[in-house]
C-alpha cells in the first residue's frame, strides 16, 4: 500500500519503520510500500482480502489458514454455530499444537452429546487438513470474543484459553491440566488452602 494517506513510520522506532513502512518490490525496486499484513488475491481487477498474515499457522512446515479449519469444524456437527469458532496454536513441550474453540447452538446446550461433537471435530480436521487436534473447547452461545464488527478475536481466544477464562460448556484435551474442570478444581483447592492458612 502506498499514497498520501500512509504515515511515514513509527515514532522513535526506526527498525520497525523500515520493516513495515519502507518495503520495496524485489524485481523493480519500486516503493516504498506499507506492509499491511493482509492476505488476498486479485480477480477480474478486484482485490479480495482473505485474512491476516499473522493468523497463518505453520505446522510441520505447512501453512494452514485458521478460517479454513474453523469452517471444517462448524460443518462437522449441527450443534456448532457458524462464524463462532477460532483455531489457533499453543506451544506444548516445544511443539506447536492445534486448539479449537467453538460456540454451541443454544438449542443443543441442554442435551449436548459432547463425545459425538468432539469426535466429529477430530475426524473432520484430520480428514480435511491432516492435523491432530490437541484441545477442543465448546463454549456457551454468544460468548466467543469478537470485535465490534463481528470478527473473531483469535489472539484473545488464545489468551483466554491459556488463562482459563473462557465460558466453557465442556472441553477435551490431551493434557488434563488444560481442561476447565481441572482448573476450577485447582482454584477451589487453592482457595481452601488459603482459608486454612489464614484461619478463616
Amino acid at each position: 500500500m502506498s499514497g498520501g494517506s500512509v504515515a511515514s513510520g513509527y515514532w522513535n522506532r526506526p527498525s520497525a519503520t523500515q520493516e513495515t513502512f519502507q518495503a520495496e518490490l524485489k524485481d523493480t525496486g519500486e516503493g516504498p510500500f506499507l506492509r499491511t499484513g493482509d492476505l488476498g488475491f486479485f480477480s477480474n481487477g478486484e482485490l479480495f482480502v482473505t485474512g491476516r498474515l499473522k493468523d497463518v499457522m505453520i505446522i510441520r512446515g505447512c501453512n494452514h489458514y485458521p478460517q479454513d479449519i474453523e469452517l471444517t469444524v462448524q460443518k462437522s456437527h449441527p450443534a456448532l454455530r457458524s462464524d463462532c469458532g477460532a483455531a489457533f496454536l499453543v506451544e506444548v513441550k516445544d511443539k506447536e499444537r492445534l486448539v479449537i474453540v467453538q460456540e454451541v447452538e443454544r438449542s443443543y446446550l441442554r442435551n449436548l452429546d459432547v463425545q459425538e461433537v468432539v469426535g466429529n471435530i477430530f475426524e473432520a480436521v484430520t480428514a480435511q487438513h491432516g492435523l491432530q487436534v490437541y484441545a477442543t473447547v465448546l463454549l456457551k452461545t454468544g460468548s466467543i470474543p469478537k470485535t465490534s464488527s463481528g470478527k473473531i478475536q483469535r489472539y484473545t481466544c488464545r489468551t483466554a484459553f491459556l488463562n482459563g477464562s473462557l465460558n466453557v460448556v465442556e472441553d477435551w484435551s490431551e493434557e488434563p491440566s488444560q481442561k476447565a474442570k481441572f482448573r476450577y478444581l485447582q482454584t477451589d483447592i487453592q482457595s481452601l488452602l488459603e482459608k486454612v492458612q489464614t484461619g478463616k
